[in-house]
C-alpha cells in the first residue's frame, strides 16, 4: 500500500462491524428459521416483546433501529403463526400494543435459551477481560 492509499478499507470499523455481526448471526439464525420459520426481522421483534414486555411497532422501531415497514411486515408474520396479538390504544386508535401469546413466550424462552448458550460459544476464545472490553465498546459505538 502506498502512503496515499494507506487506509485499509477491510479494517474499515464499520466493514468490520458488519462482518462480524453477519457471522456471528448466520448459527444463530438456523436455530429460529428451523425451529420457528422465523426471519431475522420476526426474531428481533420477538426478542423485544419477550424482554421488555408489550410494547407497540413505533416502539420495537425505536429500540431496534428497524424501518416501520420491516417491523409491521415482522408484526404481521408473528400474528399469523399466532406469537402475538394486538390491541388497539384506545387513546391513539392508529396505535396499538403488541403482546406475546402464550406461544409467543414459548418460542422466546426456548430461543433465549439457546441465545445465551451461542452467546457463551462466541465468547469462548476470548478471557473474560477482552469479552467485558469488547462489549463495552460497542455499547458504545451503539450508544446503548
Amino acid at each position: 500500500m502506498t502512503e496515499k492509499n494507506s487506509f485499509d478499507l477491510m479494517l474499515f470499523l464499520p466493514y468490520l462491524l458488519n462482518q462480524a455481526a453477519e457471522e456471528s448471526s448466520i448459527t444463530f439464525q438456523k436455530h429460529y428459521k428451523n425451529r420457528y420459520g422465523m426471519l431475522r426481522t420476526e426474531w428481533r421483534v420477538l426478542f423485544h416483546l419477550g424482554y421488555y414486555g408489550d410494547m407497540t411497532a413505533g416502539e420495537i422501531c425505536d429500540r431496534s433501529k428497524i424501518h416501520k415497514t420491516k417491523v409491521s411486515r415482522a408484526v404481521a408474520a408473528l400474528e399469523k403463526r399466532r406469537f402475538l396479538s394486538r390491541e388497539k390504544i384506545e387513546s391513539d386508535r392508529r396505535s396499538e400494543t403488541l403482546k406475546l401469546s402464550n406461544s409467543g413466550k414459548l418460542a422466546y424462552d426456548d430461543l433465549r435459551s439457546i441465545a445465551e448458550a451461542y452467546d457463551g460459544e462466541l465468547s469462548k476464545d476470548f478471557t473474560d477481560e477482552e469479552a467485558n472490553i469488547l462489549r463495552r465498546a460497542l455499547l458504545k459505538i451503539a450508544k446503548l
